[in-house]
């Protein structure tokens, strides 16, 4: 079996390593380098904390991998712990928060409904008359986004696929097959054309514009976002949690050296963007309001706080938050649409992505609802916990 898998990021990377280690003639074309995409501006989360089942059964099966991560690749991701705790303000928010917690649980993750004023155990300097109610799970945490790209390029590279960087893909001619099944796919790049059996359309943020190349429409945006690396008022410990305001957008975590990682949704989506050339850098402005809206949330962040420096990546969003992981038609497989989870959920994509292409199905988490048909059909997968 040939593949030609589009797209140099963690869900790329990842689907040929698993690929190639199953026996499949690999080849990755990246248009730049490798994780330049989106991944190394990715602020690395790895939570079970969703909403749907779906988004919690990937989170589970990638959470397998992520464990083992240093003992399978030998890299070591600098994966931590500390939990993610969602706080609601709401009492809309409050329920929502209470029954996707029962959800989580059900399916095995270790998830807290906690009174606020216990969430102080967890991030001490919490104004927890703000909320509510609090949800954590000490299962959840964060890693190095770019240390776990190289473990799996160098895992791919070791099980025998090729990775061309700087090498764009400029047409996709696909030829016959059954549904579901392969075809006869030529991937023309700027110096040669590739025959393969199926092309895996992981491309982040331009998956739209390479469906189009393959005869496939995908509701895939490119939305620009922005993360502020801030020297609080008050040192954030490495033990408190990446909190997360449900209703504000507001999310921060520990940083090195009582620095912290600060972000959030109010304005942080901007229209859609030409993925080719929009602005990489932080906005002042918005770092500043950010800060502001993390210091509602906990005393850590007071008039002293600094801003250190921050970047802007590539949420490639879907209008339900989920990602689209199907064969979109003979010989074409698309992992696109994460909506800012592709980089956790990347481990369970990858054993998707190779039981699409070699048997035929997917059989690790139930994708189904994940098919680009349910936008027209009218029953779209809405994740309510995005971050």
């Amino acid at each position: 079996m040939n593949v030609v898998v589009c797209g140099g990021g963690i869900v790329g990377l990842s689907a040929a390593y698993y690929l190639a280690d199953r026996g499949a003639d690999v080849t990755v074309c990246e248009a730049g380098s490798l994780g330049s995409g989106n991944t190394d501006r990715s602020a690395g989360g790895i939570r079970a904390q969703f909403s749907t089942p779906v988004n919690v059964d990937l989170s589970l099966a990638s959470l397998a991998v992520w464990n083992r991560f240093e003992e399978d690749f030998g890299v070591d991701i600098a994966h931590r712990k500390p939990g993610y705790l969602f706080l609601a303000r709401e009492a809309e928010t409050a329920e929502t928060l209470r029954e996707a917690a029962v959800m989580q649980r059900e399916r095995g993750v270790p998830t807290e409904v906690l009174d606020p004023d216990d969430a102080r155990d967890h991030c001490p300097e919490l104004h927890a008359d703000r909320y509510r109610v609090a949800t954590f799970s000490a299962t959840d945490g964060f890693a190095d986004p770019h240390l776990a790209l190289q473990g799996f390029s160098a895992g791919a590279q070791a099980a025998g696929a090729e990775i061309r960087t700087h090498t764009p893909i400029t047409g996709i001619d696909v030829r016959g097959g059954e549904p579901g099944g392969p075809a006869d796919v030529r991937v023309q790049t700027p110096d040669d054309t590739l025959r393969a059996d199926f092309v895996v359309n992981a491309a982040g943020a331009w998956a739209r514009r390479v469906g189009t190349l393959a005869g496939v429409d995908l509701p895939v945006a490119p939305r620009r976002r922005q993360i502020a690396v801030v020297d609080p008022e008050t040192p954030v410990p490495e033990t408190v949690p990446l909190t997360i305001d449900l209703d504000s957008g507001s999310y921060f975590r520990p940083e090195r050296e009582g620095q912290a990682i600060v972000g959030g949704q109010f304005g942080a989506h901007d229209p859609d963007v030409n993925p080719d050339d929009y602005d990489t850098g932080m906005d002042l402005d918005w770092a500043v309001t950010a800060t502001e809206r993390a210091g509602e949330t906990a005393g850590y962040f007071g008039p002293e706080s600094g801003i250190v420096r921050g970047w802007a990546g590539l949420y490639a969003v879907t209008p339900d938050h989920h990602p689209i992981i199907e064969v979109s038609r003979p010989g074409v497989v698309t992992a696109a649409g994460f909506s800012g989870h592709g980089f956790q959920h990347a481990p369970a994509t990858r054993k998707l992505v190779a039981e699409l292409c070699l048997d035929g199905e997917a059989s690790l988490v139930d994708v189904s609802a994940l098919d680009c048909g349910r936008f027209e059909r009218g029953d779209p997968v809405d994740e309510r916990h995005v971050a």
